[in-house]
């Protein structure tokens, strides 16, 4: 299925929701969570590379779990400018073969295992409702401050937190990068994290969901918003309910928040996270930013 929006009237749309009274004051109150000291190791890792330096970094998350990252560093820059990047929903983050070529060219770069998902960060909670299958759902019935995305999105601003602080690191020339779920990452690095001063988002995940139910997009991976309404709630009596917890993890809702240069990549014939979502968080960023469309859903590496 293609979005059936057409083009001139995606280069006004800013979403299918407003977004809620209370989102700034929300998010300012989950990012106090996080504490000022975190606890973490940085493990040097001998790949026998003489020009890169290369560590395991593992650190414990505001609620006590375990988050994993690889950290890639050239030897000969006692200041590295510093990519975040992210993976794909469901996956884990690239091989660190994968990753060389960040320090290649002088940049360090971060990569982070999203917790719950298939690499080495760890969930350790409990939810109520639906949790087969897939996490945008997790802890929807129980109201914003139970998402697991909302825990993610934390994740993620603490480890830029801890990586700004290093000795051998630029903390005044940090970005942020990457696609679908590692493309909405980005943004919400940047919304959350002013220390973020460049982004690179490419046909980012997890914007509009109201949008995405209209639609009727079952693609992997909003599959498990239909599969919550098909199983536990076939009338959809909880609809507006569940829309408006998930507006706080919704990143077209972030982009008022960012200050940032960004780059958008956007595909018109990508047929999982549809134009017209991505437009929705464009259309809301007064920053400087850039839109660089394709037809066909463009390829990262």
């Amino acid at each position: 299925m293609i979005d059936p929006m057409p083009l001139s009237e995606m280069k006004t749309y800013t979403g299918s929701q407003a977004v809620p009274a209370d989102f700034d004051e929300f998010w300012d109150q989950q990012l106090a969570l996080v504490p000022s000291s975190l606890k973490y190791s940085l493990t040097p890792q001998n790949f026998n590379l003489p020009n890169i330096n290369c560590y395991e970094l593992k650190f414990e998350a505001f609620d006590q779990a375990k988050i994993y990252a690889k950290c890639l560093f050239p030897k000969q820059s006692k200041s590295a400018s510093t990519v975040f990047t992210f993976h794909g929903y469901m996956g884990q983050s690239p091989d660190w073969s994968d990753l060389l070529k960040f320090p290649a060219v002088g940049y360090g770069v971060i990569a982070m295992d999203v917790r719950g998902q298939s690499g080495k960060s760890y969930d350790n909670q409990f939810y109520d409702g639906n949790t087969v299958k897939g996490q945008i759902i997790r802890g929807a019935i129980d109201g914003p401050e139970n998402l697991f995305f909302r825990k993610i999105y934390l994740d993620v601003y603490s480890l830029i937190e801890i990586i700004a602080k290093q000795s051998f690191v630029n903390e005044h020339d940090l970005c942020a990068y990457g696609g679908s779920q590692a493309g909405a990452l980005s943004i919400v690095a940047a919304a959350l994290n002013p220390r973020i001063k460049k982004i690179a988002a490419i046909y980012p995940f997890l914007s509009d969901f109201k949008r995405v139910l209209t639609i009727g997009n079952k693609d992997e991976p909003y599959d498990e918003l239909f599969r919550y309404f098909k199983f536990s709630d076939p009338l959809h009596k909880t609809e507006d309910q569940i829309l408006n917890t998930l507006s706080y993890i919704d990143i077209k809702n972030m982009a008022h928040r960012i200050t940032s240069p960004l780059k958008l990549f956007t595909g018109l014939e990508d047929q999982v996270c549809f134009p017209s979502t991505q437009f929705a968080m464009y259309n809301r960023i007064s920053a400087q930013k850039e839109l660089h469309l394709h037809m066909k859903r463009c390829m990262y590496r």
